[in-house]
């Protein structure tokens, strides 16, 4: 029932969103339909959505069930009409899908240019500024319509994420870049990193201000490739606001120029709407440590030190705990407290494997040293085929010892059949060997969450042959590179027994004695490290506690690894990331300030869309970031989901990107209309129905390119694992 009730939720937010989009659409069409009868042109329908009817209604003749232009026709030839009764050339249809809407005009068709009318009251005789202006208006009416939304949005109280520095990634063009007046305003390297710092206020980008973090983020993302973001920064204890010119880079997550930041986070846990969501938040909450915390708390109190102000402070408790847990308390509203221990584990460099498909999937690592994927939780589908908690993955399918990403991989490619597997499983002081045939669903999973074996064994899997930095390293390391370990550890399941002869049983033991010589290193400011390996051979088959003699392989670790392997300190299963954003309220003082804010906010949203194009065909901004019917549909769902006024927001952001589309000068839509009556004035007749048939095929074939792509791109995006 609850699930019913949490799909239920979901389905009137989509039916919200769909009303809103074809109120837009709506809104669209009546700003041509009034313009056309205010220029005296006869309009035969108005239309809200395509294909067949399913209801009209035309003066004259009342409600149809479809269309009722057959029997208007015959009631014309005839003349059977109700005296006293006006037949209005009008029918208003409401169609079966309701996606978008037309207007016809006698005499006037995008699809059908050589549809065209000798009456006086046709678009044709209609003189041509006339057109122009019925051309524009829907466009006009969008425009209009967005800054009115807006205006109420301004008024009622927009609650978004302040423009405040969260998280700063480590190498990133905000961490390393330093602000240009730093050493003026008494803000050097004393005062922590060189770059933007978390809880960094900005207070304008590029010379505006800045009213949110998502003005932060578009900025980045629009920005010219090569071209510094101008910031203006304060900052807790600096009497002069800082200036930053940082130049974006290209993330390899989102393909999207940012420059490493992310928004300031609250210490509180997410609301649940209802008891479903409730249930599976506890569930998420459980597998990461947090058993007995709900939906809801917040964290007031880290290893008995309170109160608790940001998420962030949560982070920096686990990178400075030296493997040791963290102790945390959280607070219901009710004012019940629940106290968890969270354990720490070593945190290792964390990369990106690069896939045929060309997406990535991410992969942590010691300079290549990779642990090898084990199973974490194990569900029910995996318990009935033999599959335990702990499991360690000798062999899946063809991959010997495999790390979690080609472990992965592996286990999609099985997706709908079966796949054979070896576990090593600990027994007593032993190990012993299980060997399985596990179904795979048709998803691609068998059943299980996956963990990594870094924390109790210090097996390692084959290195990849490359890496993808998944950020900047502070020595600037941005392409795809060979990782130190690539051609020196060789066997997969070979297991790390000392580093330059000092023993070590984990992987996470390892990771602290390579990263003391990568410290000593740095110290002497030598650009490499040497690091020796004892390493023992991975088991046999069928004899899993035998003893193997070891191997002493060499390991030179660079520049780029030695600077990462210093930065190292500790992970935990959960971190600020669980934490819900940092909230302000966006409200105008007035009515007349909620005016020049929708005013501003409508032109800011026009002129983002017209870079979102010029910067596609420079490449900065790539296809796949371009949304269709379905992903905005599943955008609309997730902001509805926020309230009504957040639902009224992207409304307005929607009406205005339709208004910038259908005016670009492309044929069929009404930008490239305005064009044909340009070239009509001054060549002092239309085109040739022959070129207008050519060049509105041309447009179809366009859009209805560019329509299956970006839904394609959408559906993809929404099945992807």
């Amino acid at each position: 029932m609850d699930a019913l009730i949490s799909f239920l939720g979901t389905a009137v937010d989509l039916t919200l969103v769909i009303l809103g989009f074809s109120l837009i659409i709506f809104l669209h069409e009546l700003g041509h339909f009034l313009a056309a009868r205010w220029a005296g042109i006869r309009v035969l329908s108005f239309a809200l959505g395509f294909g067949p009817a399913v209801v009209s209604y035309r003066t004259g003749m009342g409600w149809r069930r479809g269309s009722g232009e057959r029997e208007y026709f015959s009631r014309l030839s005839s003349g059977a009409r109700p005296p006293g009764t006006a037949l209005s050339p009008t029918e208003y249809r409401l169609n079966a899908l309701p996606l978008g809407g037309y207007v016809r005009m006698l005499g006037q068709d995008d699809l059908d240019p050589a549809s065209v009318s000798g009456a006086s009251d046709s678009y044709q005789s209609s003189p041509i500024w006339k057109r122009m202006i019925v051309i524009s208006a829907g466009v006009a009416m969008n425009i209009a319509s967005a800054a009115a939304i807006f205006v109420l949005v301004f008024m009622i109280g927009l609650r978004t994420e302040p423009a405040r520095i969260g998280d700063v990634e480590p190498g990133s063009p905000a961490a390393t870049t330093a602000a240009v007046n730093a050493g003026r305003a008494g803000a050097g390297l004393g005062s922590g990193s060189a770059g933007l710092q978390p809880g960094d206020e900005v207070v304008s980008i590029n010379g505006r201000a800045a009213n949110s973090f998502n003005d932060l983020v578009l900025a980045t993302a629009m920005a010219r490739r090569g071209d510094p973001v101008v910031l203006v920064v304060r900052r807790e204890g600096i009497s002069e606001d800082l200036e930053f010119h940082i130049t974006p880079r290209q993330s390899t997550t989102t393909k999207l120029l940012d420059i490493g930041v992310g928004p300031a986070l609250s210490a509180n846990l997410a609301e649940a709407r209802n008891a479903y969501r409730r249930s599976i938040g506890v569930q998420n909450l459980e597998r990461i440590g947090l058993s007995g915390v709900t939906p809801g708390m917040s964290l007031v109190e880290i290893n008995g030190r309170g109160p608790v102000a940001s998420g962030h402070e949560l982070d920096a408790a686990i990178r400075g705990s030296r493997g040791r847990p963290v102790a945390l308390t959280f607070a219901s509203k009710d004012g019940g407290r629940t106290s968890v221990t969270l354990p720490t584990r070593a945190e290792l460099e964390l990369d990106l494997i690069p896939r045929a498909d060309g997406s990535v999937s991410p992969q942590r690592h010691l300079a290549g040293l990779t642990p090898v994927m084990s199973v974490r939780e194990a569900q029910e589908p995996a318990l009935k085929q033999g599959i335990r908690d702990g499991d360690i993955f000798a062999r899946l399918g063809e991959v010997e010892y495999p790390s979690v990403a080609r472990g992965m991989q592996e286990i999609k490619r099985h997706a709908g059949g079966t796949i054979a597997a070896v576990l090593l499983r600990q027994e007593g002081d032993g190990w012993s060997e299980v060997s399985l045939d596990v179904s795979v669903s048709g998803k691609g999973t068998i059943g299980f969450f996956v963990d990594e074996t870094d924390a109790t064994t210090s097996l390692v899997s084959l290195p990849p042959d490359l890496l993808t930095p998944a950020v900047m390293t502070a020595n600037g390391r941005a392409g795809p590179f060979r990782p130190a370990a690539a051609g020196v550890v060789m066997r997969p399941g070979s297991r790390i027994v000392a580093v330059n002869a000092n023993p070590a049983g984990t992987l996470g033991e390892v990771r602290d004695l390579i990263r003391t010589i990568a410290v000593s290193a740095l110290a002497e400011s030598r650009e490499t490290a040497r690091v020796r390996l004892t390493i023992e051979p991975p088991r046999l088959a069928g004899a899993p506690n035998e003893p193997r003699p070891t191997q002493d392989v060499d390991l030179t670790i660079g520049t780029d690894d030695i600077f990462r392997l210093v930065s190292l300190t500790w992970s935990a299963s959960a971190g600020s990331w669980i934490f819900t954003p940092q909230e302000t309220t966006l409200r105008a003082d007035g009515p007349l300030s909620a005016v020049g804010l929708g005013i501003a906010e409508t032109h800011r949203v026009m002129m983002t869309t017209y870079v979102t194009f010029a910067r596609l065909f420079e490449g900065t901004v790539k296809v796949e970031h371009l949304k269709g019917p379905v992903g905005i549909a599943h955008i609309g769902t997730r902001l509805a989901d926020r309230g009504v006024v957040w639902l009224l927001f992207f409304m307005a952001l929607i009406s205005v990107n339709l208004a910038v589309v259908n005016f670009l000068p492309l044929p069929i839509v009404d930008g490239g209309q305005f064009i044909f009556l340009v070239i009509e004035k001054v060549r002092g007749r239309p085109l040739p129905i022959p070129v207008q048939n050519a060049v509105a095929l041309a447009g179809l074939l366009l859009i209805g390119s560019v329509f299956l792509i970006v839904t394609f791109n959408d559906i993809r995006s929404l099945i992807a694992p």
